[in-house]
């Protein structure tokens, strides 16, 4: 039987190991995953008292439009409740607008490196990706570049802000620049996974450009510092003029009712948001830290995780890592690491480790 040509050239992810696999495998007492930026500190204890009370019933489906929890994020950011969509993740979001838009021989505009999930959406579907490189420097994503890329067959601009892997971010001033240099009927589409970790004071406020700009879209997720990855569940702040079309491609009980009231009790505990941001705030520093001393190039982070040029093979030092019991992410680019921030003691635990490979070299 014969699938689509276009699956032909991409490959199914590989998700890691359980962790108590790989801590049998290799015989160790603990193992420190610091390598899918999830949140070391857990989540609200207002979700864990949601679930331990075991009070949502299973045994019906879902509430497919998830009116309740839509109506929560919409006040949540003073925004109309029709435009908002839920997945379940970002994954999902990102696939149902693909779906929903993109048709064989579109373009995606994309930096490089940046999350893969687009391209590989934009691949399914026909669509070409155009990657725009960043700033070798400074790791910045170059918008005047995107905006000059865009052709005729342009249909979707990817920006991921802050950027994954790069961590870092475009600027207010960047971002309107783009959305003003822009056809009106390209989307340009607002990744903000990690944005509540950012504290450059010109990070954008999207959310005020929403009325100026129909052809945006904004997207978050619980899956970072509320700490409900396991749950998956996401979001995007969408144009009205879209949402009959992204409904019809979104599956009809895309979300469970679990990961809908988590994500409302997660969204209420605000302070630990708050607690999370001051402890990878302080986490990023130590890793600041660690590398000036040893001379080695990194991008700034306003996210939870630091990438930066260990000026080594990237894959033995992930082996050599594991070794010690500290699961991190290389492949993204030739030498370089990225890892995610833990707590005070597991950032100080991985550099101690990273240190101590690098100095029997």
């Amino acid at each position: 039987m014969q699938t689509k040509p276009a699956l032909d050239a991409l490959s199914a992810y590989k998700p890691g190991k359980p962790l108590e696999e790989v801590r049998r495998e290799l015989g160790l007492e603990k193992i420190y995953k610091l390598a899918s930026n999830e949140n070391p500190f857990g989540t609200s204890k207002a979700v864990t008292k949601l679930l331990k009370a075991g009070d949502i019933d299973l045994s019906y489906y879902p509430d497919g439009a998830g009116r309740i929890l839509r109506e929560a994020i919409a006040a949540f950011h003073d925004v109309p409740t029709n435009q908002i969509l839920l997945g379940s993740g970002l994954d999902d979001v990102i696939q149902i607008i693909s779906r929903a838009v993109l048709t064989p021989g579109d373009t995606i505009i994309e930096a490089a490196p940046t999350f893969s999930q687009y391209s590989l959406h934009a691949t399914i579907e026909g669509a070409e990706t155009i990657r725009i490189p960043v700033d070798e420097a400074t790791g910045t994503s170059d918008l005047a570049a995107m905006a000059n890329a865009v052709n005729a067959r342009t249909k979707i601009i990817w920006l991921c802000n802050p950027n994954n892997p790069t961590g870092t971010i475009s600027s207010q001033a960047e971002v309107l620049t783009l959305l003003e240099a822009v056809p009106k009927n390209v989307l340009v589409i607002s990744d903000e996974a990690y944005f509540e970790y950012a504290t450059s004071e010109d990070y954008p406020d999207t959310l005020a450009l929403l009325d100026r700009f129909p052809n945006l879209i904004i997207m978050r997720t619980f899956s970072k510092i509320y700490g409900l990855a396991g749950l998956r569940i996401g979001y995007a702040i969408i144009p009205e003029a879209l949402q009959d079309a992204f409904n019809i491609v979104r599956l009809p009980f895309n979300t469970s009712s679990i990961a809908q009231s988590a994500a409302i009790a997660a969204l209420n505990d605000q302070h630990f948001v708050d607690t999370c941001v001051q402890a990878n705030s302080a986490g990023l520093q130590q890793w600041y830290e660690f590398l000036n001393q040893r001379g080695l190039s990194y991008y700034k982070s306003d996210a939870n995780f630091i990438f930066f040029n260990a000026e080594r093979d990237a894959t033995e030092l992930f082996n050599q890592l594991l070794q010690k019991g500290y699961i991190v992410r290389a492949g993204l680019k030739p030498n370089w690491l990225r890892i995610t921030i833990g707590s005070k003691s597991e950032n100080q635990g991985c550099i101690q480790a990273l240190a101590s490979i690098l100095d029997n070299e």
